[in-house]
């Protein structure tokens, strides 16, 4: 079978390996569609992981079972995410997902840009799920992404009502958007520098976009919201600087919501007396649990979310570099899928 493999940020291979052979409470899925996450073209964030086979966000159907597998069925169309936890440690009691020990274990083996997929039996039971009739392949490779923006919501502290700023508008800023005024919002911002995007952003639910190659981000918000600032703030760019922006841009008693991590040894210098005497909380949100994939996925069923709105490019696996790079580049393109 086909996997796409990086070995350095312009080194990416397609390569032939075996397929594998599902073992006792594994299942074999054939990949349909796997996205491409903005998250591995942090160049720091993914060459420490190489050589490794790409990809995460992958949806397909279950060719074969193994021994003691009966919640699925070979013909069964699945999204399938790649970390589970064990539903059963103290993390994972107090529904913190991602810090139990067996959801930082890889879940899917090669990697999501593969033709054949092994689903180990962790994430068979706890995070593979089935999709309805009318969801397509490309819709269900929305639901990872889709899962990590409703976690970003839950821990924002959104009241109805609120005024949210969106800070990057790539598909995942795009989410926020299109979902803010289902988790309450009453007024949306995003902001970007790609004329691109402000205009996506717009299209999906923004009330204004800011142009941040023309405007200080903080001015323009404090503008719109007469000197108040935005309720809750998501910053999505990979960077100290647009925290440091998203807390300028924040009102009292907001919160401000790191999505992405800063590049290595940045660190952000604050005034802690500014956080207390005007109650504003940071807060991070890192990646998804069990909870917010089956959310995402009855959001995308309800057609808040649809591959048709955020899908902006489609390739082979054979052209998973040029995808790779296409998505690296941050320019006219939101969600970019490898189809098979």
């Amino acid at each position: 079978m086909k996997v796409a493999r990086l070995y350095s940020f312009d080194d990416i291979k397609v390569e032939e390996i075996p397929v594998p052979e599902p073992g006792p409470g594994e299942a074999l899925m054939r990949v349909r569609a796997s996205g491409i996450c903005t998250g591995d073209v942090m160049p720091w964030y993914i060459e420490k992981k190489a050589p490794l086979v790409l990809g995460h966000e992958p949806a397909g159907e279950i060719v074969k079972v193994g021994m003691g597998v009966d919640s699925f069925k070979p013909g069964d169309r699945v999204f399938v995410h790649h970390h589970a936890p064990c539903l059963g440690c103290r993390f994972c009691k107090r529904g913190d997902y991602v810090q139990c020990p067996e959801w930082k274990q890889m879940g899917i083996s090669p990697g999501g840009i593969a033709e054949y997929v092994l689903v180990h039996e962790l994430t068979l039971r706890n995070d593979t799920l089935k999709i309805p009739d009318s969801l397509s392949f490309e819709d269900a490779t929305l639901v990872e992404p889709t899962a990590c923006v409703v976690k970003s919501f839950k821990r924002s502290r959104i009241k109805e009502g609120d005024t949210v700023l969106v800070i990057g508008l790539g598909v995942m800023g795009i989410l926020h958007v299109m979902l803010a005024r289902h988790y309450g919002a009453g007024y949306v911002v995003g902001a970007d520098r790609v004329p691109f995007r402000l205009s996506m952003a717009k299209r999906l639910g923004a009330d204004q976009a800011i142009d941040v190659s023309k405007n200080t981000l903080s001015d323009a918000i404090m503008d719109i919201t007469g000197g108040r600032g935005a309720d809750v703030v998501v910053v999505g760019p990979n960077s100290v600087e647009a925290m440091r922006e998203g807390l300028e841009a924040v009102s009292a008693g907001g919160t401000v919501v790191f999505f992405t991590p800063a590049r290595p040894h940045e660190a952000l210098t604050i005034d802690p007396n500014r956080l207390y005497f005007k109650d504003i909380t940071i807060t991070t949100s890192y990646s998804c649990g069990p909870d917010d994939t089956q959310e995402a996925l009855s959001l995308i069923e309800k057609g808040l979310v649809r591959a048709v709105d955020v899908v902006t490019h489609r390739f082979s696996i054979d052209s998973t570099a040029k995808a790779y790079r296409l998505v690296a580049t941050a320019g006219e393109s939101l969600k970019v899928l490898i189809i098979f």
